[in-house]
């Protein structure tokens, strides 16, 4: 390495400052921007040495896709300069480093903290799919943190891909590659959910899937018709080994599709934290505490808890440790009240199963009593008793109320 390779270039309006990274094309710097504001940025220097047609087309898919794209889970392209020597990318600064590093520094997640990180990267890929984007390069390493906000970052390789669209050129990373990418044959967007699936994987169990010593070996484990299966001792929920397992199969075809994804009930984007989480919360709250002053404790009971559904979200989202405080105080009343409200609804249940008991009997007493067998209706009626009786179990039973308020 030259002495000048350690020169930090020069930019009209930036002061560069330490190499946070490097790639084959491309050199990452600290930077601040001049004047009063002194914002912090990532600048994203591309030697035009380096470049040949293909990493250049790259590079300029990339400032196209990103000068388009506005989204709290993808980075942002605040400007791009150029001059004789090199392209800069002034970029959102993200200053948690990347998801590879903060894997790497716990060794594996818990699964709650694994579900609110692919919840956010789920968020960004919907967004990608609605406009056609694939990234065809997702990894650890192109996941950068904000705090605890994921942002999906290096568009190097993504392509506007319609679905019907088909590529064969390798493109990506091995150990995050579908195997109809390793195996080079004709793939589409689809790519983009197996590597979902490797890094899922890697959060919660701390290595990738097909982990190897040589390219050799992780050929030839992806070429492999043998299932993927969990690590010996895996302790995660059902919903999530379905997601992994669907996520992690070999055949796009039958691989978990994007609608399935964005749907599955482990990723809840429903219930995702964000801006919009407290609003809905409190609309829920509203509509809870009207129904409960009524008096009609079962509806207030469905939306109380509906309510709390979302004011958990609404806690993780909140980022300033009075009003986080706060709200968990607010959200506890609500708790107890959900769980007085439970009681309540169950007992009335209860009285409600006793007197059909006893209408029961004196339906049974009369027919026996005038000595008509009527089969047909005391079968009608218990059959209604039932599905009445398991609509109102279900009703309480449904409901949980959720006490992990973080």
């Amino acid at each position: 390495i030259m002495a000048s390779s350690f020169a930090l270039p020069k930019l009209a309006d930036f002061i560069l400052t330490e190499r946070l990274g490097s790639g084959t094309y491309a050199t990452v710097y600290k930077a601040y921007r001049k004047g009063d504001t002194r914002e912090v940025v990532a600048v994203k220097v591309v030697g035009k040495k380096s470049l040949n047609k293909v990493s250049m087309e790259n590079l300029l898919t990339e400032i196209e896709i990103l000068k388009t794209v506005r989204h709290p889970h993808i980075v942002q392209l605040k400007d791009f300069q150029w001059d004789s020597e090199n392209i800069y990318l002034i970029l959102e600064w993200c200053s948690g480093g990347d998801l590879s590093r903060f894997i790497h520094s716990r060794r594996l997640l818990p699964e709650r903290v694994a579900r609110l990180f692919l919840q956010q990267i789920a968020c960004a890929l919907q967004f990608l799919h609605n406009h056609n984007i694939s990234h065809l390069d997702l990894k650890p390493q192109n996941i950068l943190l904000n705090g605890s906000v994921l942002k999906l970052a290096d568009f190097g390789f993504a392509s506007y891909m319609s679905p019907w669209d088909e590529q064969s050129a390798l493109r990506g990373s091995p150990l995050y590659m579908a195997p109809e990418m390793v195996c080079r044959r004709q793939y589409d967007s689809r790519v983009d959910l197996w590597s979902v699936g490797v890094i899922l994987y890697e959060t919660l169990f701390g290595l990738a899937p097909f982990a190897s010593r040589s390219y050799a070996e992780l050929e030839e484990k992806i070429r492999s018709d043998k299932p993927i299966e969990l690590p010996a001792g895996a302790r995660v929920s059902r919903n999530c080994r379905d997601l992994l397992l669907r996520l992690l199969d070999r055949d796009p075809d039958t691989r978990l599709t994007f609608t399935q994804f964005f749907s599955h009930p482990w990723v809840d984007l429903e219930h995702m934290p964000n801006a919009e989480s407290l609003g809905k919360a409190k609309d829920l709250v509203l509509k809870a505490v009207q129904k409960d002053q009524e008096g009609d404790r079962s509806a207030a009971l469905s939306l109380y808890c509906s309510a709390l559904e979302h004011f958990v979200p609404a806690i993780h989202y909140e980022t300033d440790r009075l009003r986080k405080d706060a709200l968990r105080q607010k959200v506890s009343q609500y708790v107890s009240r959900a769980e007085e409200l439970k009681a309540l609804v169950s007992a009335d249940n209860s009285l409600c199963f006793e007197q059909f008991k006893s209408t029961r009997d004196i339906l049974r007493g009369n027919t026996e009593e005038n000595g008509i067998e009527d089969h047909d209706t005391l079968a009608l009626y218990q059959q209604s008793l039932g599905e009445l009786l398991l609509a109102l179990a279900g009703k309480v039973c449904s409901l949980k109320i959720p006490h992990r308020l973080y």
